[in-house]
């Protein structure tokens, strides 16, 4: 097996997002694994992905002009705060995010398992609908005990919904699908249209003060992303429609530094100001179902077309290439249909799938969203173009199974409680008081904060602050 090493997966990171290997002496990673109990080297991930979004921004402070810094990063803080949904509190909660009741694995009656997603209300409604039977975890286990796992996966596929069977590595390698996410980079970042250079501009006392970030996304890797970019200075207006489902849950925590506001899509004037606000944007950052935005007009390229030197950041579950390229997709999801579960579980000696100890899948996507991000504002600065940012959860599965493995993993201990209270910072929020995990990423010179407190969905004007 691989030996797991922080640096030389940072290095790799920021080899494919091009930026400047000098960089890279001015990093300092604490730590060792295993980090949280896996196989899977979940602490190199995080610490690596996280240092990666804190060198970038540290680096695009440099090239505006100011000093260069130092970016220190611990994997222990890292992999807790790749669990930030678990440890948010605000006043009169004391819980993080909740699952549905149905959510999660079931056996089938051919012997092999499936997983539901079931969070959003029509989603549950639909895989109840599938099977035909009551919204209790004793009415959906009897029924997809008299259906084949494979069947009933393309059956909710077909019907716009979220379950995937559990395969083992080799199956997963071995598809259509899996052999498309192998040949993805955890991060693509392409040049799609013409525009003069964009200078960054002076030094601030944050690397992307005066930055504008569009953040149409939903659950936890698009938000990351967007709370990364709030937490080094830029403006990020989080934009959702009001009838969307969400997950309450998440939001203080990911809703960190920005401002939320409600934009309807379903309608001309909601498109018409959402197009408004693309052309003062510097990044348009999406996780809808590809091709879901380009129906309403917002493909990468019409963006680029009205807004030249815009940055399109795009999140999507399994990539943009294969036969699954358009299924919508969650992070549970994916390690179920990559093999991932099925490792944990041979290791851990136990039946069935044995998820991740957290959503790693999502939180390094999100900060590989934010480098690519960053990458391409400095690539827009020396080279003009509209670019593209492409990360995908199945891309972001497989760059994590590159890092080797852990034989021993399993055995790691949870962190502690006084060991995650002493991460928590507080705060005021539109939830009351909260508490939060701090951010892992350490710059010496312009530490990352939030300035904004997070806020209820739709707390705002679609508008940028300066008109």
């Amino acid at each position: 097996m691989a030996t797991t090493d922080p640096a030389l997966a940072l290095a790799g990171l920021w080899r494919t997002a091009g930026l400047d290997p000098a960089a890279l002496d001015r990093l300092r990673l604490a730590g060792r694994e295993p980090a949280l109990p896996s196989t899977y080297a979940i602490g190199t991930a995080a610490q690596a992905s996280i240092a990666a979004s804190a060198l970038a921004a540290a680096e695009l402070h440099r090239r505006r002009g100011g000093a260069a810094q130092q970016v220190a990063v611990s994997m222990r803080h890292a992999a807790i705060e790749f669990r930030s949904e678990r440890h948010i509190r605000t006043e009169g909660s004391d819980s993080g995010a909740r699952w549905d009741p149905i959510a999660g694995p079931y056996r089938c009656g051919d012997g092999r398992w499936v997983r539901l997603h079931t969070n959003f209300p029509h989603h549950r409604d639909g895989v109840l609908r599938l099977l035909g039977c009551a919204n209790t975890r004793e009415a959906v286990a009897a029924a997809l005990s008299r259906r084949k796992a494979l069947d009933f996966e393309a059956d909710a596929a077909a019907a716009g919904l979220c379950v995937t069977a559990t395969r083992s590595t080799a199956e997963w390698l071995g598809s259509p699908q899996g052999r498309a996410a192998a040949a993805l980079p955890p991060v693509l970042i392409e040049r799609i249209g013409d525009a003069p250079p964009r200078p960054l501009p002076p030094a601030a006392d944050r690397p992307l003060a005066g930055f504008r970030a569009l953040d149409l996304t939903r659950v936890i890797a698009g938000p990351v992303c967007g709370r990364v970019l709030a937490a080094h200075g830029a403006e990020v207006l989080h934009l959702t429609g009001p009838d969307l489902p969400n997950f309450p849950d998440l939001i203080p925590d990911t809703g960190r530094g920005k401002r939320p506001a409600h934009l309807d899509l379903g309608t001309e004037a909601g498109r018409d100001r959402l197009l408004a606000l693309a052309r003062g944007a510097d990044l348009f950052v999406q996780g809808y179902r590809p091709g879901a935005l380009a129906a309403r007009g917002f493909s990468p390229a019409a963006l680029a077309a009205e807004a030249p030197g815009l940055v399109c950041v795009g999140l999507s579950a399994y990539g943009h290439l294969g036969p699954w390229s358009g299924r919508r997709g969650f992070d549970s999801l994916v390690q179920n249909a990559n093999g991932m579960n099925l490792e944990e579980a041979a290791a851990a000696g136990t039946e069935g799938p044995k998820p991740l100890p957290c959503q790693a899948l999502d939180h390094a996507s999100g900060y590989l969203l934010a480098l690519g991000a960053m990458a391409a504002l400095i690539r827009r600065a020396e080279e003009g173009g509209s670019w593209l940012v492409r990360v995908s959860l199945a891309g972001t599965g497989e760059w994590i199974r590159g890092l080797g493995r852990l034989p021993d993993g399993l055995s790691a201990p949870e962190p502690e409680a006084a060991e995650v209270e002493a991460l928590l910072e507080e705060s005021d929020s539109g939830f009351g008081r909260m508490r939060a995990v701090r951010h892992a990423g350490l710059l010496a010179a312009t530490p990352a904060r939030w300035d904004r407190p997070a806020l209820p969905l739709g707390s705002v004007a679609p508008a940028w602050l300066d008109g």
